[in-house]
């Protein structure tokens, strides 16, 4: 096997390290700023929620920096160069997440008065249900993170020199500081600052790429004849990894279990002063995500057009696919001073807002869920002092995760895999709690332990025995224009050692383990779910309560009774952290009610609007 030559790229002059310093110097300055400003406020209420007073144009910015991080700012391009621009159909599923979260997900936490989004399952289940979900919560981030630190910092270190650990821990201290500082208000500002930078990146790339292709015309043109736009594979293959229905039916789930349920993004969303900026606040993200995912996308068929004849990552100038993206940016625009800087810093701007909020929520649910819980009487300040302690301790734990996160493979599967694990599961859960008002604390253990199982046991199957070479091969990728010659023999060598291997691997891993990576979270979710409610139904009513109206969404009153009076009948007023717990005389009400219309499915949640017909209506959906 003979090598080829390679022509390198630029490194970064001194303007590149001035850019990309910046970033990190203005994301701890707003860190400084908001210390200051609310150093009076000095409560855990104002620092891990921003004292419910945020507007709407910020948290959306934050919630699409948060989870459009260096994993896509890298990993989708190179998606896009190797397998085609299929991934737009996530547009497609962002639509139905966002749709989904603002009207069926996000009014109940709202109107709950939760901090933490697992107070909700102790409000609706027990606490039992509260920790379990809580401990795979704090699993899910701490791994993703290691992710999101770790991948980015790898791909600059070997195609810009960087520094690999000075740059990961560059990341863990400059988040911890500034969350630490400024809790959740400097991270909503710093996100919305760094998606801006986000966004000059992926328009630098793309214009310039462009200018030096001689056109979008021609770029159409290549992407065509190579097969890059072959957007629509209607396939009903569950196996096949990417495919019309992996994209949208898999996307929706693995992105609602993100978006529906994941305190990332509930805790931006109940920090808004009103239930109506929190809703805007999460349609106009959809638009950010919307185009963040075509930036990613045209910037992938940009570099496939330009590499078209002389791929550098089968002829060996990088040695993984998710260092194209850096190493594209370092040969058009290394000449440019500055340019390069502002890329990287576009990269790194993903990493810090996705470290920063998930430190934050970290930090959240674990002083709501645990330390709240056995201190109850801490004084304000001293919670204070106790969130920001929190920060520290998960910023370095995030961090160091980082060093597991090299064994996960290609970055953007490694990422929604682990949503995908953790996320699914989470998202039946809550599910169950907030559409089946029948469901009870031990169907809700029951479902989360079968739908872990189901989702993890593909998951680690996969990773163990990667998927079969025909499977997971790129399209075409072409070195007919690299010096000093072809290297079908290396292709050769490596088709063989798959095929070696292939003969080896038994019926459960070329079928069950081979299951697409965007399937996990449908299979976790509905696993919970189905379980869920069969457990409900054999444990029968006696371990059901009466389910307090604002902790539940019946799908009776999505698809039943959902009429003009009971939209109006139904809003309610967030409660204050005083009335959290359902008024006793209330409650009676609601007893009456049930025993009066329902005496044999007491754990029915009837509107207090709802009339006999109505209750009927209940009794068929559900029973």
């Amino acid at each position: 096997m003979t090598e080829f030559a390679n022509p390198g790229v630029g490194t970064f002059a001194a303007w590149d390290y001035v850019v990309f310093a910046s970033i990190f110097v203005i994301s701890s300055g707003i860190g400084v700023f908001f210390a200051i400003k609310e150093r009076k406020n000095a409560s855990s209420r104002a620092f891990l929620v921003g004292g419910r007073q945020m507007v709407c144009g910020p948290v959306a910015l934050s919630l699409t920096a948060s989870f459009m991080s260096a994993v896509t700012v890298l990993g989708c391009p190179s998606e896009v160069y190797c397998h085609g621009a299929s991934f737009i159909l996530f547009c497609l599923a962002f639509s139905f997440v966002i749709i989904f979260t603002a009207e069926i997900f996000l009014p109940v936490f709202y109107r709950s008065g939760i901090t933490s989004t697992y107070e909700y399952l102790e409000l609706r289940f027990n606490r039992v249900v509260r920790v379990a979900a809580t401990i795979i919560y704090i699993l899910q981030t701490i791994l993703y993170t290691g992710v999101v630190v770790y991948a980015p910092a790898l791909a600059l270190n070997q195609v810009t020199g960087f520094n690999l650990w000075g740059s990961v821990f560059a990341t863990g201290i400059v988040c911890t500081f500034y969350c630490t500082l400024g809790g959740l208000k400097a991270v909503v500002w710093t996100d919305a600052f760094q998606m801006v930078v986000m966004l000059l990146g992926f328009l630098t790339v793309l214009i310039q790429g462009t200018i030096e292709l001689g056109g979008r015309g021609n770029m159409w043109k290549i992407a065509w004849n190579g097969q890059r736009l072959n957007i629509f594979d209607f396939a009903v293959d569950p196996l096949r990894r990417h495919t019309f229905w992996t994209l949208t039916v898999g996307g929706t789930f693995t992105w609602l279990g993100i978006y529906g349920v994941n305190q990332s993004t509930i805790q931006r969303c109940i920090s808004c002063k009103s239930e109506r900026h929190a809703k805007i606040a999460l349609y106009l993200n959809l638009l950010g995500l919307w185009v963040i995912i075509v930036c990613a996308v045209f910037s992938g068929l940009v570099m496939y057009a330009f590499y078209i004849n002389c791929d550098p990552w089968t002829a060996g100038f990088i040695s993984t696919s998710d260092q194209l993206m850096p190493y594209f940016v370092m040969e058009i625009l290394g000449h440019l001073p500055g340019l390069p800087g502002l890329f990287v810093a576009c990269a790194f701007s993903g990493t810090l807002s996705t470290v920063a909020a998930s430190i934050n929520a970290l930090a959240t649910v674990t002083y709501e869920d645990f330390v709240k819980q056995c201190f109850p009487n801490v004084s304000d300040k001293m919670s204070t002092w106790i969130s920001k302690s929190l920060c520290i301790v998960f910023g370095i734990a995030c961090t160091s995760m980082a060093v597991a996160a090299s064994l996960m493979g290609g970055i953007i599967q490694a990422a929604l895999s682990i949503h995908g694990m953790c996320g699914g599961p989470m998202l039946g859960l809550f599910s169950l709690g907030i559409l089946f008002p029948s469901a009870n604390w031990i169907g809700a253990i029951g479902g989360l332990a079968f739908g872990v199982t189901l989702s993890f046991w593909p998951a680690i199957g996969g990773f163990i025995y990667p998927a079969s070479a025909s499977k997971t091969l790129p399209l075409h990728l072409s070195t007919n224009g690299c010096l000093p010659l072809n290297i079908s023999d290396l292709l050769s060598t490596q088709l063989l050692n798959f095929t070696s291997q292939e003969r080896e691997r038994s019926i459960l891993a070329e079928n069950w383990y081979s299951l697409s990576y965007l399937y996990y979270s449908p299979l976790g979710c509905l696993g919970s779910l189905i379980t869920g409610l069969l457990i409900s139904r054999i444990s029968g009513p006696k371990h059901t309560t009466i389910v307090r109206p604002t902790l539940i969404r019946p799908v009776s009153d999505l698809f039943c009774f959902w009429t003009d009076k009971g939209r109006k009948d139904n809003k309610e007023k967030t409660p204050s952290d005083n009335d959290r717990i359902i008024r006793a005389s209330a409650e009676k009400e609601l007893n009456d009610v049930c025993i009066q219309e329902s005496r044999k499915i007491p754990s029915i949640y009837i509107p207090e609007q709802c009339t006999h017909i109505n209750v009927l209506c209940v009794k068929e959906t559900y029973f």
